[in-house]
């Protein structure tokens, strides 16, 4: 799978639009701030105490696209100065097995982008995309999965028509707290 995907997501009323896009090493500024949010920390594993961490994380990211394994996106707002585009989230698609019924998608958004629909738009846009890309080869279902207490990504799983499924008991260390899975047909 080609890493050249650019997805796009229309402005809202109170937020420019968002460009959708693999990660690269120049966004490793921008997530070393990013992470080191409480909020962000609390719901995700995304945290970076040193530079080179953002590095092998992208690096990661890089090569999880080139096996067709997981397909992250940088989530940017499109600003006046295109040049620039502001980092505010991050969406991804994982599990994804060749033929396979399902996948997983996850989402966050950054501490000063929460509140502008910046995961649902970047959400729907993921969505629309796996299900374009993956559906005509078997991909049935797409899943997401949040801890219980984060009732901002239930709002969110809901906006974008994932329905809640079940309740899936924690699994320390990795999923200490219970879980909401979401599911969506595609």
């Amino acid at each position: 799978m080609q890493a050249s995907v650019t997805l796009h997501a229309e402005p809202a009323p109170d937020a420019p639009a968002l460009v959708l896009r693999p990660w690269h090493v120049a966004d490793v500024p921008a997530l070393m701030e990013i992470s080191g949010d409480p909020a962000l920390r609390r719901w995700t594993s995304l945290s970076f105490a040193r530079e080179e961490e953002g590095f092998r994380w992208v690096q990661g990211q890089e090569r999880d696209w080139a096996a067709g394994v997981r397909f992250g996106f940088a989530v940017a707002e499109t600003t006046e100065d295109a040049t620039h585009p502001r980092l505010v989230g991050g969406v991804v698609l994982k599990g994804v097995v060749p033929g396979g019924p399902s996948a997983e998608v996850g989402y966050w958004t950054a501490e000063g982008a929460r509140g502008r629909g910046v995961a649902p738009r970047a959400l729907d846009a993921l969505t629309t995309w796996a299900v374009d890309t993956f559906g005509p080869t078997g991909l049935v279902r797409l899943e997401l999965l949040h801890q219980v207490d984060n009732a901002a990504s239930c709002r969110v799983a809901d906006k974008c028509g994932y329905v809640y499924d079940r309740t899936l008991p924690s699994s320390p260390p990795a999923f200490p707290v219970d879980g909401h899975l979401h599911v969506r047909p595609a």
